[in-house]
């Protein structure tokens, strides 16, 4: 149906604002009708009807044709076909709020574990640059998620934490109820009602446990890749710093080469074994300082033993 939004609210008893388009999540209860507002989809529950506002820009005709016509049937989670109308229509909504969020954690859930093993595994010397801007947008994509999740469960534990938004939201009162058949107890609507906020809010919160222990595993797996970088940073490092000493040690005994290279004449020239006695003083102090040099930088780079602990 098309309604003017002032003709709606008239329709309805209610006011302009309580049918703003606000996207967030609360539930509601005004003038014996409650308001819902689940980010993007909005909905007035009656004790008679169901009225999803704007549902063509939200592609909802497959919920409706799927499951909720056979939620307000009497066919929803909990057994709330004995309740009235207004029970199995906040069910219904609240059903397929957690089912997208449901659906976001299980798409995001795999994309993560693996990109993760791929990025912990020691046999890689580097890390893919694509595998870690996969893992920063399922990263940011997951703390989206946990808002989500977070906002929902407080727009629940608010109502859950008073009495009195409990009672409002049993749109039906005891009084306008048929008398109960004899031999059988009155259904308490508050308590239905707050075991059907319950039943909920303890599904959000098996997500956020989901959620946490993701992001726990990708803070885990980040420290993981920063140590490994880390290490291979070092490797690097210490062969810089071996080819460096040996340059050292080689450039340090060149300068007896560089003394014969000169154009000054000695009595050396005349001996022909001079020559190989200068190269191997050479390359024999070289080696010797180069190993001075490895041995200095083993004892004050590499970490020491643990001490032993007798048992």
């Amino acid at each position: 149906i098309e309604r003017k939004k002032t003709e709606l609210y008239q329709e309805l008893g209610l006011q302009a604002r309580d049918l703003r388009f606000q996207h967030l999540v609360s539930i509601s209860s005004r003038n014996n009708k409650i308001i819902l507002r689940m980010e993007f989809l909005k909905a007035v529950i009656t004790t008679e009807y169901l009225l999803i506002l704007d549902y063509r820009n939200l592609h909802l005709e497959q919920w409706f044709l799927r499951e909720l016509a056979p939620q307000l049937a009497g066919e929803g989670q909990l057994v709330t076909y004995s309740l009235p109308f207004e029970f199995r229509a906040l069910e219904a909504i609240l059903q397929h709020r957690i089912s997208i969020l449901q659906e976001r954690l299980q798409y995001l859930q795999p994309h993560i574990l693996e990109t993760l093993e791929a990025l912990v595994d020691p046999k890689l010397m580097s890390v893919d640059r694509s595998k870690l801007h996969v893992l920063l947008q399922n990263g940011k994509s997951l703390s989206e998620l946990e808002t989500d999740i977070k906002v929902f469960k407080e727009a629940i534990l608010e109502i859950l934490n008073e009495d009195e938004l409990i009672e409002e939201l049993c749109l039906t009162k005891p009084d306008s109820l048929q008398p109960p058949v004899e031999g059988t107890s009155r259904i308490d609507h508050a308590e239905e009602m707050e075991l059907l906020l319950e039943n909920y809010h303890r599904q959000a919160e098996d997500l956020a446990n989901v959620a946490r222990e993701l992001r726990l595993l990708i803070d885990d797996s980040e420290s993981v890749i920063f140590l490994n970088l880390d290490s291979h940073r070092n490797v690097m490092m210490r062969l810089n710093l071996q080819l460096t000493m040996g340059t050292f040690s080689i450039s340090l005994f060149g300068l007896i080469g560089v003394a014969f290279g000169m154009n000054l004449e000695s009595t050396f020239e005349d001996d022909a074994k001079i020559f190989w006695f200068v190269t191997g003083v050479m390359f024999l102090g070289s080696g010797l300082i180069w190993r001075r040099l490895l041995s200095f930088l083993g004892r004050h780079i590499e970490p020491s033993k643990p001490p032993s602990v007798c048992w």
